[in-house]
C-alpha cells in the first residue's frame, strides 16, 4: 500500500510540475484515484486551469488553494472524505460552474448554508449515502 501511495504521489508531482514548467495551456488536470490527501503547492500556479478531477482520493479537507484559481469552472471531489467546504470562498469564485461533492460525509451546515449562497451547480449525495462499491 505504501509503495502504491509513493508511486501515486510521484506521478501526481510529475504531472503538475510538467504542466507548470511547460507553461502549457492545459485546461484540465486529471488526478483521480491517486490516494491524495492534499495537493502540491504548485497547483496554485495553474491560473488558467478550467477543470480538475480529484475524485476517488483521500481528501479529508477541502483543498482551499483551488479557491484561488480564477479560471476554474469545474471541480470534481466525488468519493473523498470531506466534511466541511469553504462555501463563502467558493461562492466568490468568478468562473466556477460546477462542483461535485457526491459521496463525501458533508456536515449538515454545508448542506443548509450552501444552496442560498451559490450560483453554480453543487452535487451532493443524500445525507448518509455511501459510495458505490468498485
Amino acid at each position: 500500500m505504501l509503495k502504491k501511495m509513493g508511486e501515486a504521489v510521484a506521478r501526481v508531482a510529475r504531472k503538475v510540475n510538467e504542466t507548470v514548467e511547460s507553461g502549457s495551456d492545459t485546461l484540465e488536470l486529471h488526478l483521480e484515484g491517486n490516494f491524495l490527501h492534499r495537493l502540491p503547492s504548485e497547483v496554485s500556479a495553474l491560473q488558467h486551469l478550467k477543470a480538475i478531477d480529484l475524485s476517488r482520493n483521500q481528501f479529508q479537507d477541502f483543498p482551499e488553494q483551488l479557491t484561488t484559481l480564477p479560471a476554474l469552472e469545474t471541480i470534481n471531489l466525488e468519493e473523498n472524505e470531506i466534511v466541511d467546504v469553504p462555501v463563502e470562498k467558493l461562492a466568490a469564485m468568478p468562473a466556477l460552474r460546477s462542483i461535485n461533492l457526491r459521496f463525501n460525509p458533508l456536515n449538515a451546515e454545508v448542506r443548509v448554508i450552501a444552496p442560498p449562497l451559490i450560483k453554480f451547480d453543487m452535487l451532493m449525495s443524500p445525507e448518509g449515502a455511501r459510495a458505490p462499491l468498485p
